[in-house]
């Protein structure tokens, strides 16, 4: 086998490929391919499934040898390296893989589940963060509904450190989601301010799905009137609101809370 060699220049077409399904939502959506950086997040992809197209590793920065075929391993230079990784000189693998199809009929649920809605949330960063809580409460999946941003966005796989390979996640309409959810016999507990009682008081030990919307919109009043019950979180000083992925950790966890005293 011939000897795979280092790639040195930014104007390698495989590099231009890579950075432009960085940057593009278009790109990534139309071949179907998206970019992970990291050796957790790239581990994480590799064991919940996700196709490895290609990876770029730089020796000097990896810590330990990654199980993959080899005519898909790529090494680069650090100077390429430090500008193809966001975080620069951290881990030494970026990896090109494919996307996957998912839908809300494939779900495989347990009893009761712990369903995550997201109506509307635009900033990758909060999705990532409301995924990282989602893993550590045992979510069951996670709904992004008439969604603003794509999942496969490199902001948003950083923020959820991998979170997005581990829970189920998936994009819908809110009308999909909602009768999906009523299908199931699933509650659904819209979090908001109006006509709402405090979310410790309302159970969630049955099937729950927790639904929230942006900090500066709320919720539409197509989830408001769908909903079993409101909820909201007590606030005791001037703001009226968290930020979404505070809040959904602070629900997530009552339900695991609800759950574990039963």
């Amino acid at each position: 086998m011939a000897e795979v060699l280092t790639i040195t220049s930014l104007k390698n077409p495989k590099i231009k490929d890579l950075l432009s399904l960085s940057e593009k939502s278009r790109e990534r959506r139309e071949r179907g391919l998206f970019v992970v950086e990291g050796q957790r997040e790239v581990a994480r992809a590799l064991a919940a499934g996700y196709e490895a197209e290609t990876l770029f590793v730089c020796e000097a920065y990896l810590s330990e040898p990654l199980v993959v075929a080899p005519d898909k391993v790529f090494p680069v230079s650090k100077e390429v390296y430090e500008r193809i990784a966001y975080r620069g000189g951290t881990e030494g693998v970026v990896a090109v893989l494919r996307t996957r199809n998912q839908s809300l009929e494939a779900l495989s649920l347990r009893e009761n589940p712990l369903i995550l809605v997201l109506e509307s949330v635009e900033k990758p960063g909060n999705i990532g963060a409301v995924l990282r809580s989602a893993d550590a409460a045992g979510v069951d999946a996670v709904l992004v509904c008439d969604p603003l941003t794509d999942l496969y966005n490199p902001n948003l796989i950083r923020a959820s450190l991998g979170a997005l390979f581990s829970v189920p996640t998936l994009c819908c309409t809110s009308q999909e989601a909602a009768t999906w959810l009523k299908h199931h016999g699933i509650a659904i507990l819209t979090a908001q301010l109006q006509d709402s009682e405090l979310y410790y008081d309302t159970g969630m030990t049955r099937g729950t799905a927790l639904v929230m919307g942006t900090e500066d919109r709320g919720l539409s009043p197509f989830w408001r009137e769908q909903a079993d019950a409101h909820i909201r979180i007590p606030m005791a000083g001037m703001m009226d609101s968290l930020n979404v992925s505070v809040s959904a950790a602070i629900l997530c966890f009552e339900a695991v809370r609800q759950r574990n005293c039963r």
